[in-house]
């Protein structure tokens, strides 16, 4: 049988096949419907396309980096007259013109259905298109260099399906265009150019099903005609500034699934109503302005809720833990829920997210937090009152990327058995009352990303790596503000190989089952307490600060040149600023202040562009502070309480006091000699000690020749009383350190 003579349909959507598209497919000349969308399909579709006269239908959307040419796309729409379904959704076509653009015009009049959604297209679309008789969906989203009218007449009366959203075709949502669109179901018009407006008229679409103008700066209130959409099912109005109080009539649409309001002005309380909605499974109202209680449900059908960023109060509701097929609970940030976290949480067994951070929740944390869904990704107690110990046992096979617990009055240790958490991207414990030593465990948590245990009682050595890549991706450490000793961990320095290299590209840190949720966390970010909403992949931050370290710091943290902030300050640090942290060229904030340091600022920092807060008060360093670049920036506060430093910055003149010329800094291991801040190399104690021997030799002989060595004797005597004087003041200025 000859395929090529008889195939006359082929459907492999959605198969996972990859490659590209074969240039042999024209040879089926009889093929009428062709659908190979939802593949791993790449590079450009063929030419011979065009030889596919018979087509009716052909669907290739939806596969990874496939691209139509202008030549192809000409030749296909010239030829392929016969198409009633057009579906090149996800299609780069971002090199075709406005002139072959314009070809699509010469698409059949019996044209029902054409999605052209993310493809990159620009200039303005073809009028014509939009008047075409049997049209009933017509998707051009997510083309941001679309522009174009929308008529208000003339229109299909089949159309059930417009989306334009994120385009910037002008649509005027008046009377004439309501009145041609009676048969729309489905109307998105998300972050749109549209001109004028009158909502009220909406509530005559009474087949809509799904209606989303969201991001569109609509003002004032949800109008009432809406009661009229029986069958409406989705309701997308965020992100607009809607306000006034949710209104009641909402819960008359018993169809509906989901609610978006999110991102608006709404004041007043939740309708109680809204919660007895018996198929709504999705409600997002976070970011409003909401109070009072939030009222019990009514059914069981929630899957999605999310009421954060309100002013609510009051307890959870005990039968929000009723809802089994709950996936998302997002509470945060409501201040006045209070109560205790029952242990009734734990029958959510499909639970995805829970955030209840930032509210004045107390009690003990549920100890069966850690074991209750192998699906749970993100655990964010955070910013609560919670007591007792954390969660003891985490379950094996968990899917645990996020856990944040901190700002509570959490106490005992940390479990070993986080380290069953193979996911975890981010552990933020800090701000609690920990009693134990630095956990070493959690350097075999291959992702581990983030790891914050500031502001405890932890104690103790933090030796150094015990496994292979200990902590190989970790972009921020912070141990600050607890009672950590002995010398800082030159080992686990070696080995944080994400602070050695930046990221490239920027995204924000976010759950992988939700990646809605983008992650969160607070820090000391130049020397100011605040909280980060995202997470930048970017970031490197290292602080040691307030511990009692001590010993030198070791020249191997110059290994580290993604990092943007260092704080080791308030520890009891001796030795010499390391000329090697002048390699740290991205580094932003660096603080070494309230520690023993001694010795001069090297000029090496001074070359740090970036470098936006110094602080090197309250050691011990003397003589010229280096100029140029950022260091001409930092004012008088940035060195103080170190009397032996000099220049204009501390307001305090230089006689003669040259800061030294130190070479930059390699990390060969075991020679210490090409750092000029750390000792001679063998050229110059050979230059040193040829000259002084010259130099002895002929004093030796001047002085014996003549047989008068008084006027050598009175020399070397008024040197050395002036280096001793020299000396007394250094000790009688430095000797004092601060509080």
């Amino acid at each position: 049988m000859n395929l090529s003579s008889s195939l006359s349909s082929l459907k492999l959507n959605h198969c996972r096949l990859q490659g590209k598209l074969p240039s042999s497919m024209g040879k089926f000349k009889h093929l009428q419907y062709l659908d190979l969308g939802g593949n791993d399909f790449t590079g450009s579709i063929p030419y011979d396309f065009k030889q596919l006269t018979e087509l009716v239908s052909l669907g290739l959307s939806s596969n990874n980096y496939l691209s139509l040419e202008p030549i192809s796309f000409h030749k296909i729409v010239q030829n392929l007259t016969k198409l009633r379904e057009l579906d090149l959704g996800y299609v780069n076509m971002s090199l075709v013109s406005q002139k072959i653009f314009n070809s699509l015009t010469n698409l059949s009049s019996s044209l029902s259905s054409l999605s052209l959604w993310s493809c990159g297209l620009q200039g303005k679309f073809p009028g014509n298109i939009f008047l075409l008789p049997n049209l009933e969906l017509l998707d051009l989203s997510y083309n941001e260099g679309l522009i174009g009218s929308f008529p208000s007449s003339n229109l299909s009366n089949v159309l059930s399906l417009l989306d334009l959203s994120n385009t910037r075709i002008s649509v005027y949502l008046e009377n004439d265009l309501i009145s041609n669109l009676k048969s729309l179901e489905y109307i998105f018009l998300r972050n749109c150019n549209i001109i004028r407006s009158d909502l009220a008229l909406l509530g005559n679409l009474t087949k809509i099903i799904y209606l989303d103008l969201s991001s569109n700066n609509f003002i004032g209130e949800i109008p009432s005609s809406l009661e009229n959409l029986v069958h409406l099912r989705y309701l997308k109005l965020d992100s607009n500034k809607f306000m006034g109080q949710i209104p009641d009539f909402l819960s008359s649409l018993s169809n509906l699934r989901s609610l978006h309001l999110y991102g608006n002005l709404f004041n007043g309380t939740i309708p109680s109503s809204l919660f007895a909605l018996p198929s709504l499974y999705y409600l997002d109202l976070h970011n409003n302005n909401l109070i009072g209680n939030i009222s019990e449900l009514q059914h069981d059908s929630l899957t999605y809720l999310d009421l954060s960023n309100n002013h609510l109060r009051g307890p959870i509701p005990s039968s929000i833990f009723k809802q089994e097929n709950l996936e998302v609970l997002i509470l945060e940030s409501n201040s006045k829920l209070t109560g205790e976290i029952s242990s009734s949480i734990c029958k959510l067994r499909f639970l995805h997210v829970l955030d209840l951070s930032n509210n004045s929740l107390s009690g003990s944390t549920p100890l069966c937090l850690g074991n209750f869904s192998n699906m749970l990704s993100v655990l964010h107690l955070g910013m609560n009152n919670l007591q007792g110990t954390l969660p003891s046992t985490f379950s094996k096979d968990n899917s645990l990327e996020y856990l944040n617990l901190n700002g509570n009055e959490l106490e005992g240790k940390i479990p070993p058995s986080i380290i069953n958490c193979t996911m975890l991207e981010v552990l933020d414990l800090g701000n609690n009352k920990i009693e134990d030593a630095f956990p070493y465990f959690l350097e075999t948590l291959p992702k581990l990303q983030i790891l914050v245990l500031k502001s405890n009682k932890l104690q103790g050595f933090v030796k150094g790596p015990t496994a292979h890549n200990s902590f190989s991706k970790l972009q921020i450490l912070d141990i600050s503000d607890n009672d950590f000793s002995g010398s800082l961990p030159t080992g686990y320095f070696n080995s944080l190989e994400a602070m050695m290299a930046s990221d490239q590209i920027m995204i924000y840190m976010n759950a992988t089952n939700y990646s809605s949720y983008v992650y969160s966390i607070e820090m000391t970010w130049k020397g100011v307490e605040i909280e980060f909403p995202k997470i930048q992949s970017t970031i490197r931050i290292l602080d040691l600060s307030k511990n009692n370290f001590i010993g030198e710091i070791p020249k191997v943290i110059g290994k580290l040149k993604a990092l943007q902030q260092l704080n080791l300050s308030h520890n009891s640090l001796t030795g010499q600023i390391q000329s090697s942290l002048g390699n740290l060229t991205n580094l932003e904030s660096l603080d070494l202040s309230s520690n023993l340091l001694t010795g001069r600022i090297p000029t090496q920092l001074a070359g740090l562009t970036f470098l936006a807060i110094l602080n090197l008060s309250h050691n011990q360093f003397e003589g010229r502070i280096p100029s140029g670049e950022q260091f001409n920036t930092f004012t008088v506060t940035s060195f103080e309480g170190n009397l032996g430093l000099c220049g204009f910055q501390v307001l305090k003149e230089c006689y003669g006091d040259e800061a030294p010329s130190l070479l930059p800094s390699s990390f060969d291991e075991g020679d210490d000699s090409t750092l000029f801040g750390d000792g001679f190399g063998w050229k110059a104690v050979t230059m040193g000690y040829v000259c002084g021997f010259v130099f002895g030799v002929a004093t030796g002989y001047v002085v014996f020749r003549t047989k008068k060595p008084s006027w050598f004797f009175r020399m070397v005597e008024d040197i050395w009383n002036l280096k001793s004087k020299k000396t007394k003041k250094n000790v009688d200025r430095c000797g004092a350190r601060r509080n």
